[in-house]
């Protein structure tokens, strides 16, 4: 899995000037990731070194990842979870420990029912039950949690980067 940290709000993505070129760069990459930068710059109008100078630049800044996403039924996990998180105090502590299971894809820290949300990634319900009982629930700061199992995703998209 692919380590997607970023503080949105204010971090080195939130405060990236992106033009028009970087934008188009970032669009057909969105479109095929293994695109040749020569094809790229042709249809961006910039030459094959400006394209990779650029998308070296963007990976740099934080503002992009190449990488390969994968559909966790086809390599063996069956089971896709939401979990809400109460907890008290400091967040970043519990954040922390949350960001470091491997079956834990996505962390946020939120604003109204919930402190946190985290998007699990699981074998089967047997292993969603271990990683809510005695690993989420097991950290001192918890106080509740509640789980949202995903019956059928309907959409899934990374193609916002380039509004």
């Amino acid at each position: 899995m692919t380590d997607r940290t970023n503080d949105r709000a204010g971090g080195a993505a939130g405060g990236y000037h992106l033009d028009p070129l970087s934008k188009a760069i970032i669009e057909q990459l969105q479109q095929d990731g293994r695109r040749a930068y020569a094809t790229i710059g042709r249809a961006v109008g910039l030459s094959e070194a400006a394209v990779r100078q650029r998308v070296q630049k963007l990976i740099d800044a934080g503002v992009m990842q190449i990488v390969a996403v994968t559909d966790p039924l086809t390599v063996g996990f069956h089971r896709q979870a939401m979990i809400g998180i109460r907890a008290e105090g400091d967040l970043d502590p519990v954040a922390e420990a949350l960001a470091g299971m491997p079956e834990v894809d996505y962390v946020v820290m939120t604003a109204g029912s919930f402190d946190l949300l985290v998007e699990v990634v699981c074998a089967d319900d047997d292993h969603l039950l271990e990683i809510i009982n005695k690993r989420i629930r097991a950290l001192p700061q918890v106080r509740s949690t509640e789980s949202f199992v995903y019956l059928k995703l309907r959409k899934q998209t990374y193609t916002w980067g380039a509004l």
